[in-house]
């Protein structure tokens, strides 16, 4: 289990480890975020549909298209590492100047 007593309470690492995948969502950086899955293990129930959109995304080279994190809560704050949580985040990915869009959200624990 990851925990870096730098960002505070293991809620808070959480969150920030958490953060860090939605970022590289939002970016849209398929590679970096394979290396995230691998070096945290960070066990998110929607990595395969995310990494389906990311590859879209990648192939058609749709400099346009936005990713933008809606929402982020916790079930729970963990303060000993025996407690547990689901991490909820939402997003809505659109392309812009298309008129379409789809969204799509994940969970980390």
């Amino acid at each position: 289990q990851y925990y870096d007593k730098n960002n505070g309470e293991i809620w808070q690492s959480i969150e920030a480890l958490d953060r860090r995948g939605m970022q590289l969502v939002a970016s849209h950086d398929i590679v970096t975020w394979h290396q995230y899955l691998r070096q945290y293990r960070n066990t998110i129930c929607g990595r395969h549909p995310i990494g389906v959109l990311l590859a879209a995304v990648t192939a058609t080279a749709a400099p346009s298209t936005t990713t933008t994190f809606v929402k982020y809560a916790q079930s729970e704050h963990c303060h000993h590492i025996s407690d547990s949580s689901v991490s909820y985040a939402s997003a809505l990915t659109t392309l812009n100047g298309s008129g379409s869009g789809s969204g799509g959200g994940g969970g980390a624990a």
